[in-house]
């Protein structure tokens, strides 16, 4: 396949070099085309030496080969990565005062856009308007991810990692064709870059973070969740056209615009968000860690340490009552009402009784939920990690889908594939 691998004029221009490696060792042929900003971040030397190809930026090299038509022309796929806003309003606005500009112009093939700039100018007006005009004219235009930008900065804006923009862009070519990651299909992967959106008209609830239940006024009882498996799935969801209200506890990341956020800390403050919203949804998703315990009294003032020299190693004794079970709760409380469908998600790491999958589908049974994400934690495992793999149980059938192992964003697209296949279009479940 014939890839023109465009490079816009920003930081993250260096990630396209990994993802040229990725075109080129899948046995593609890639013309590297950067911009005259691209250049002061990556050398036209590395693009040449990467691709094997000569690399230029103007329309007056090799004008005999009337190049500013002929390469567009030529491609099976245009990838842009870094797309920065200047470049998206451009290709928006049909100006072509460069190579790359000219090509987007002239391809008549799938064109995938990966954008990264500050937060600030993605959530511009002017920019989201940029990328609606593209998306309605079928160029794809995948979601930046949210994390740490240029400096100090952090929030949406980020380029997506590599494998994430090469799988989409694969996708974006045949959105038949099988999946990049294990139990992930092309339809998925493409939703990431806002081709699919077979969400809309959805509304999603979903939970994320780790609860955290106070022992004293500077103490608490938490766990080592990040907030990033949940954040990712709400995110899909948006990108996929659905309206998604996300119940945060203590999530420190930065939430994309369009998703409503509600804020919560303990466990029965997170329940009680749920159980008050869940039954206006389509899809519950359960990714919060809550906590199965909290401490039965809160003391006023810091727990002090003893210095009593009979007794240097003493220590106070806390005593714990256990937090509801808040999927447990919402199952029960739809009863056999057709909506919503509800997705928990299982933390387990395994143990004398059974491994991981056997935890997982013990905990399907006996919490009654429609779909259970089971995934492997521990630490250094899934919680603040970029990267993981779960598996999909569904209620009344044998079979598991098996996902990653692969970012947090190409995971959530695998769920919500499933998800949307046990949906009928009324938004009635149709695993009864």
């Amino acid at each position: 396949m014939r890839i023109v691998l465009g490079v816009g004029g920003g930081i993250a221009a260096y990630k396209a070099a990994l993802l040229l490696r990725l075109f080129t060792e899948g046995g593609h042929e890639v013309t590297v085309v950067p911009t005259e900003a691209a250049l002061h971040f990556v050398g036209a030397p590395t693009w040449e030496a990467l691709s094997g190809r000569q690399v230029q930026t103007d329309v007056w090299s090799n004008i005999t080969d009337v190049p500013h038509v002929r390469i567009g022309q030529q491609a099976d796929l245009v990838v842009v990565a870094p797309t920065t806003a200047d470049l998206l309003a451009k290709a928006a606005h049909g100006l072509a005062g460069d190579l790359l500009t000219n090509v987007l112009l002239t391809a008549r093939c799938p064109v995938v856009l990966a954008p990264a700039m500050h937060t600030e100018m993605w959530e511009h007006a002017a920019t989201l308007a940029n990328v609606a005009t593209l998306r309605e004219r079928g160029v794809s235009v995948i979601e930046p991810a949210s994390g740490r930008l240029t400096g100090t900065d952090t929030g949406p804006g980020r380029l997506p990692e590599p494998e994430d923009i090469h799988a989409a862009a694969m996708a974006a070519v045949d959105c038949t064709a099988g999946p990049q990651f294990p139990g992930v299909s092309a339809r998925g992967l493409a939703a990431g870059s806002g081709s699919v959106h077979d969400l809309t008209d959805r509304s999603v609830l979903v939970s994320t973070g780790g609860t955290r239940e106070p022992l004293d006024p500077v103490r608490y009882l938490g766990n080592r969740s990040s907030g990033k498996q949940g954040l990712a799935v709400a995110e899909a969801a948006a990108a996929r056209g659905a309206r998604v209200t996300l119940v945060a506890a203590n999530l420190d990341l930065p939430v994309a615009p369009g998703i409503d956020l509600v804020p919560v800390e303990t466990a029965l403050e997170l329940q009680a968000e749920m159980d008050a919203r869940a039954a206006g949804h389509d899809v519950v998703v359960m990714v919060a860690a809550v906590a199965d315990f909290r401490p039965a009294d809160y003391a006023e003032a810091k727990i002090k340490k003893t210095h009593d020299p009979a007794d240097p190693d003493a220590a106070p004794s806390i005593a714990l009552v256990r937090n509801p079970d808040v999927l447990a709760g919402l199952v029960t409380a739809r009863g056999d009402a057709a909506a919503p469908l509800l997705v928990g998600f299982a933390a387990e790491t395994g143990d004398a009784t059974g491994s991981v999958l056997d935890l997982g589908r013990a905990k399907l049974a006996r919490k009654g939920c429609d779909l259970l994400v089971v995934n492997e934690v521990g630490e250094g495992l899934t919680f603040g990690a970029e990267d993981t793999t779960v598996h999909v149980l569904t209620r009344g059938s044998d079979d598991t889908v098996d996902i990653g192992p692969a970012s947090k964003r190409v995971v959530s697209d695998g769920i919500w594939d499933a998800v949307v296949d046990c949906l009928h279009p009324t938004g009635r479940r149709v695993l009864d």
